[in-house]
């Protein structure tokens, strides 16, 4: 009968140290990690003309111009008229008048669609203006 009672005994642990929740925040870190890596610059997807050296213009207030194969013009991934993308980025401006705006044009495009642009971007006065490009291969 002794030896039944020890048999179900509650056994004290062995020294060490548990890992298992160490592991648990570190997965979760993990995948906060995985998500926010993944978000760039929103835009749609254009094939962009190559350049020899490119400069990495990404900042978090970053404003997205694209301009897709077909000439429609693109703000943050949201289709928009020359007029619509002219108030947006003047109320942008209001806010915060130093952010950088880059510009996304496919190769394909219309070089005047790209010049309308950079034409409106003079007129509200931004300075801080990039031309997006790939890598040569």
């Amino acid at each position: 009968m002794a030896n039944s009672a020890a048999k179900f005994a509650v056994r004290k642990r062995t020294g060490g140290i548990n890992i298992t929740p160490f592991v648990d925040v570190l997965l979760v870190v993990l995948v906060i990690f995985i998500l926010t890596s993944n978000a760039s610059i929103p835009g749609i997807k254009v094939d962009l003309p190559k350049a020899s050296a490119s400069v990495a213009l990404e900042k978090p207030k970053t404003k997205a111009i694209t301009i897709d194969n077909a000439g429609n013009v693109f703000l943050d991934a949201y289709p928009v008229t020359l007029p619509e993308l002219e108030e947006r980025l003047r109320t942008e401006k209001a806010l915060a008048p130093d952010f950088p705006v880059i510009v996304r044009g496919d190769a394909s495009v219309q070089y005047a669609k790209v010049i309308d642009v950079l034409d409106l971007l003079r007129r509200i006065e931004l300075n801080q203006i990039g031309l997006v490009t790939g890598k040569q291969k």
